[in-house]
């Protein structure tokens, strides 16, 4: 593992690391908000009318999502809008094409058998 000895930091704390960024990724309301995301920035008024959340909830996962570097926000006015950060937005592409190959063609086979 080379970003472990670059970095100088422990594999307890490297594997911390990755357990809170796919952890944060673990959510289906967060989720729905990073796709939501996807097409530009939005304000948290946008996203809860679209998702149907409440704002709290909306709110608090995107306080994780900025916390963890997924999203950043920017100032408008009276309004803040949250937006994909560039890495994210790379990583969910990448992601929708292995799921595209693997995962859903899983579901697919799954739904497939449920019929029987």
């Amino acid at each position: 593992m080379i970003f472990k000895h670059i970095h100088h930091i422990s594999e307890k704390d490297l594997y911390a690391a990755y357990k809170l960024f796919f952890n944060t990724f673990s959510s289906k309301h967060r989720l729905k908000i990073l796709n939501f995301l996807r097409n530009k920035a939005r304000n948290v008024s946008e996203i809860t009318r679209k998702l149907k959340m409440n704002q709290t909830h909306v709110s608090h996962n995107l306080k994780r999502l900025k916390t963890c570097g997924f999203i950043t926000l920017e100032v408008r006015g009276k309004f803040r809008y949250y937006k994909l950060n560039e890495n994210i937005e790379i990583m969910l592409k990448l992601i929708d094409e292995h799921m595209k190959e693997n995962c859903l063609m899983i579901i697919k086979e799954n739904k497939r058998r449920e019929k029987w």
